[in-house]
């Protein structure tokens, strides 16, 4: 893969510095919001990547010191709201394996892919009811779900990272919050709860 070319007078050394010391240590945690935003491994990977690459080429307008995690999540959900966009003006996506079972009428063998470690780890941390639920929310309101609740974002922090006042930080999440409970009312009740 060729080096992304600069947009800015910062030398490529000292831009390979800063992203190694400010952007490198948030590769997990990108790879984690990515992955909870797309529920896919590979979009996920291609997500952070892409997020790098541009998070490079512009490092110019990044100020060392500040907030990196922020800002990088920043570029992060542009790049996953543009490519949403993309994808549900395009056409629809069949996966090979749905295909592959649907020509052979083996509808119990195993997908050829084997989930991500990392994947599983999410899900079964947040049991299979929440992440469908918080996975079923609109995108905006899953956006804010994982910035607050997972990622642990302050409301400031996440005005920057979704370009919205904080006014509109705390309605949104409220009413995404109050979307989950409504979906999980029943499975909180199986659970024990009231």
């Amino acid at each position: 893969m060729d080096t992304p070319v600069l947009d800015s007078k910062i030398s490529p050394a000292k831009a390979h510095a800063i992203f190694q010391q400010e952007f490198f240590p948030h590769m997990d945690a990108m790879y984690n919001f990515a992955l909870k935003l797309t529920n896919d491994e590979d979009e996920a990977q291609d997500l952070v990547q892409d997020t790098c690459i541009k998070a490079y080429r512009f490092i110019h307008s990044f100020e060392p010191g500040t907030y990196a995690k922020a800002w990088l999540f920043r570029i992060l959900k542009n790049n996953f709201i543009n490519d949403y966009r993309k994808k549900s003006r395009g056409p629809s996506k069949v996966e090979f394996e749905w295909v592959e079972q649907s020509i052979t009428g083996d509808e119990d063998s195993e997908p050829a892919y084997q989930a991500d470690l990392q994947a599983e780890t999410v899900n079964e941390m947040l049991g299979d009811e929440i992440t469908a639920a918080i996975q079923a929310l609109p995108v905006d309101f899953r956006m804010i779900i994982i910035l607050c609740d997972l990622e642990e974002f302050s409301y400031e922090e996440m005005a920057r990272i979704l370009n919205i006042p904080i006014g509109t930080v705390r309605s949104r999440l409220h009413r995404a919050r109050a979307l989950l409970k409504e979906s999980l009312a029943n499975y909180a009740k199986t659970k024990g709860y009231a």
